[in-house]
Formats: C-alpha cells, structure tokens, sequence
C-alpha cells in the first residue's frame, strides 16, 4: 500500500487491515454486512451489527475494537486533507461532523445502503486513476459528490433523531435546539422561549441533569463549531463572524477571546 494512499477499499472476502496510525490519517467509514464489531469511541461504548455504518473521525481515538468471528464489512479509509480541503460547504460540513461525532453509528435503510457502498467504489476508482489529465480536479469532484450523498443521509438520521425527542424530556429538548441553533442563537432567553418555560427554570433543570448551566452548554456548542471554523482555512475571520451571525469581526473577536484565551488570528497562527 502506497504511503501517499488517499483512498483505501476493502471489501469482503479481503482480510481488514488498519492503515498504521490510520486514527490520524484518515476518516474511516464501515459498512457492517454481517456479524458486529465494537469499540468505544470518545470515551463512549458502541456496538454495530449487520446493516449498519460507521463513521470515525480523524483525529479522536478509537480503543477496545473487537470484532465476531463471522465480521465482514466494506471499509473506507479517506484521507484526511483530501476531504477537508474539498469541502463544498462548510456550515453543513460542521453540523455533519458535531452529529458524527456525538453518534458515529448510523442506521441506512435499503436505499441508502446501497448508495453507501457505491459511493464508497466510485470514489475509490477515481483515486486510483492516476494517469487521468485531470486527476486531482476529478478526484476532488468525485469526494464532494461523496460528500453530499453522506450528508444527505446524515441529516435524514439527525432528523430522525429530532422526531425521536420531541417527547423527550425538557433537558434532552434544549440540548437538541443547542445543537440546531447554536451556530446564530447564544441567548438562554432563545431557548427557553422555544421550550416555554423561564429562563431560570431551564438552567436549574440544566443543573439537575448535569450540573452545568444553559449557557454554559450553549458556550460549549458553540465554541466546538467555532473551532471547526478557525481550523478550515478557506473562510477568513470575517465570513466565520457572518456565518455564526456575530454583529462584527470585532465583536466575535472579543467572543473567541473569551472563550479560548487567544483571538481568532492568534488561534489559527498556532495550528
């Protein structure tokens, strides 16, 4: 296997094998298609069985992966700096990378199986042609085409998720609107309104839960998507301040200063 790989596909009946430091290398995408595999993933416990995928993330460890003596699974390992720099839309990008990250097994039904697996052979095929004239446009083109087909199925499983908690409890309902909303909205008084109830009663109901406050947790959502921002380098400080509709590049300055201790400039010149 060639070091500058972007791409790597194993299909059954090929034994997996792990590119070394493939947690740092790549984002990893697996298809289950018969037994179970577990791990725990960001601190977190996780078994897939047959029909369902994963989706880690470059850059946070897996451990305890474990695999049935019947596994068998189509593996997709991308390159990180392929996908981040072909990056058709940030802001989805972000809301698919916090949903992925929070919830790394996702359920396709039939459909969306089966695009998964031939998105992972398209993408995979355009890598290895090399001599293409075009190679790196091309290849670039398929990975958004990629892109959108997976966050396609994202957003139907987070709008699944959505319909899930519309009856669950207060707390598990201002945690979804945080993570819809966090991206413009930085108020206490935004959330409570949408969930009816006074500012006050939803921060003791975020202390009873979790000993944090509401807006400590809007803080916290907020800062991990202004993170993700500073560290794509193709948005400059002032379109990020657009995106997160800050009133100013100076107010969201001032905001970022709070929150991490340096600025947004001074941020991004020690990644």
């Amino acid at each position: 296997m060639p070091v500058n790989q972007k791409v790597i596909l194993y299909k059954p009946p090929l034994k997996v094998q792990f590119p070394e430091d493939f947690q740092n290398r790549f984002h990893t995408h697996i298809y289950c298609q018969s037994g179970w595999i577990k791990f725990v993933f960001d601190g977190r416990k996780f078994h897939c069985k047959k029909g369902e995928f994963i989706f880690w993330l470059a850059g946070l460890p897996i451990s305890e992966l474990s695999v049935s003596t019947n596994f068998k699974a189509t593996i997709l390992f991308v390159d990180k700096d392929l996908l981040t720099t072909s990056l058709p839309s940030a802001t989805v990008s972000i809301d698919s990378y916090i949903h992925a990250r929070e919830n790394p097994i996702l359920h396709p039904d039939k459909r969306d199986r089966e695009k998964i697996l031939r998105n992972f052979e398209l993408l995979y095929d355009k890598s290895v042609e090399i001599n293409h004239r075009f190679y790196k446009e091309a290849l670039k083109l398929q990975m958004q085409l990629f892109l959108f087909e997976m966050w396609h199925i994202f957003e139907d499983e987070l709008d699944r998720r959505k319909r899930s908690l519309q009856s669950g409890s207060l707390y598990e309902r201002f945690v979804q609107l945080v993570q819809e909303h966090c991206m413009n909205k930085r108020e206490v008084q935004f959330y409570s309104d949408r969930l009816n109830i006074t500012p006050k009663y939803l921060n003791s109901i975020c202390k009873l839960n979790t000993r944090i406050t509401a807006s400590e947790w809007i803080q916290r959502y907020t800062k991990e998507r202004i993170l993700l921002y500073l560290q794509n380098k193709n948005l400059n400080i002032s379109e990020i301040a657009d995106e997160m509709n800050f009133s100013s590049r100076s107010f969201f300055t001032r905001y970022v200063k709070k929150i991490l201790g340096v600025t947004p400039r001074e941020y991004r010149e020690r990644l």
